[in-house]
């Protein structure tokens, strides 16, 4: 008898999940539709309903079309019962913002930062969530959790194992946020996160296999395969950055030598315009200036870049067949001017098999593709959780 009981409380949870995943992917709907597209009776459609809308996940709106007889009562997902916290730690910027539960950004801090010691630096990861929370609308369930993407090798406990352009090493940073915070707090690989932010809610929304990758002062890769985040056997896929590109090639932060971030990423830009006596700037910012004007040299420079990444871009077409490739984070801005570089390698390198059907895209979420995907991760969470508990 009890395990019956067990039986019918783990399907109970199983389609109460359902339900609600079935009105934040497709209300407004009425209860027979929900019925109808999840193959669920409708006396349990109902009866879940009744239960999701006491604990103010969803809510009634307006009377819908009607297919003859009474309009049905429609149903709407509430995005406003609680809010996500998502954050980015980069290693030259901190970005952080709060979304709604569909991951529209309320509010948002962004701050630039240079050359801060790790203490430093937690200090002010912590001041930024602590503002963040500050400035969370009121609601029933507040702030639902805290994500962080980090620059570097997370495992599933949360320790970020290697980050060699932050230069941090063994970092448990779950445990050194959760002493302030008393919430639900997922750390995760910004490359990851930057990769399951554009399928949820950007460039990637219309594929289910999908390699964001992410430019920066590093470069990290977030592969989709088949719809889900793939992550490798112990979680620590998409360190593309370190392949080697180069034999005997330029130091890289890593230590190794000929890595592609040491070639194609922010860093590998700035050096080559420090280095050169035509530029007398020190930011990417500048240099999109000066691009702007027209100036040959820089756009040159952009080029030469866009070039760098289109060789890494096609070693992951050739490895992984996608069906789009998503160019991402801060050297997303330079897309004017990188843009016909990475393309023309990569039409130049792979075999016209390889680019048929493929597309080439740079992200719509611009600077917030990793933030947004940890708030994301953070919501699904929520979401899931919420499932479970029955009335």
């Amino acid at each position: 008898m009890e395990q019956i009981t067990w039986n019918q409380h783990v399907v109970k949870k199983k389609n109460k999940d359902i339900v609600l995943r079935t009105i934040t992917a497709m209300a407004p709907l009425s209860r027979a539709e929900i019925a109808q597209r999840s193959g669920l009776n409708k006396a349990t459609v109902s009866s879940l309903v009744s239960e999701l809308i006491d604990e103010e996940l969803i809510y009634e709106s307006g009377p819908g079309e009607s297919s003859g007889g009474r309009r049905p009562v429609m149903l709407l997902f509430n995005e406003q019962a609680g809010y996500s916290i998502g954050i980015d730690i980069g290693v030259n910027y901190i970005l952080g913002v709060v979304t709604d539960l569909v991951g529209n950004i309320i509010y948002e801090k962004n701050k630039s930062i240079k050359s801060l010691s790790f203490e430093d630096l937690i200090v002010l990861v912590k001041e930024t969530i602590q503002t963040l929370i500050n400035n969370t609308p009121k609601s029933k369930y507040g702030v639902i959790g805290i994500g962080i993407g980090v620059p570097g090798i997370v495992d599933t406990n949360g320790k970020v194992l290697l980050a060699p352009n932050l230069k941090w090493k063994n970092v448990n940073l779950l445990e050194i946020i959760k002493k302030d915070f008393d919430y639900p707090i997922i750390i995760e690989n910004e490359a990851n996160a930057g990769a399951y932010g554009e399928t949820r809610f950007g460039a990637g929304q219309e594929s289910s296999n999908s390699i964001y990758i992410s430019v920066g002062i590093g470069i990290g890769v977030g592969i989709i395969l088949n719809g889900q985040l793939y992550r490798g056997f112990n979680g620590y896929s998409g360190e593309s950055g370190h392949m080697t590109i180069m034999v005997n090639g330029e130091e890289c932060t890593c230590g190794s030598t000929g890595c592609w971030e040491a070639y194609a990423s922010e860093h590998a830009l700035l050096k080559e315009a420090r280095l050169s006596k035509q530029f007398s700037v020190s930011t990417l910012e500048e240099l999109i200036q000066l691009a702007q004007t027209k100036d040959l040299n820089t756009i040159k420079l952009f080029h030469k870049i866009g070039s760098f990444i289109g060789i890494g871009a096609t070693n992951l077409i050739k490895t992984f067949n996608p069906q789009q490739v998503i160019i991402g984070n801060r050297l997303a801005k330079a897309e004017p001017w990188i843009r016909d570089a990475i393309i023309g390698t990569v039409k130049k390198e792979t075999s016209p098999f390889h680019q048929a059907d493929m597309q080439l895209d740079f992200s719509k979420l611009s600077i917030y593709s990793t933030a947004l995907g940890v708030s994301a991760f953070v919501i699904e969470e929520f979401l899931i959780e919420q499932a479970k508990k029955l009335s």
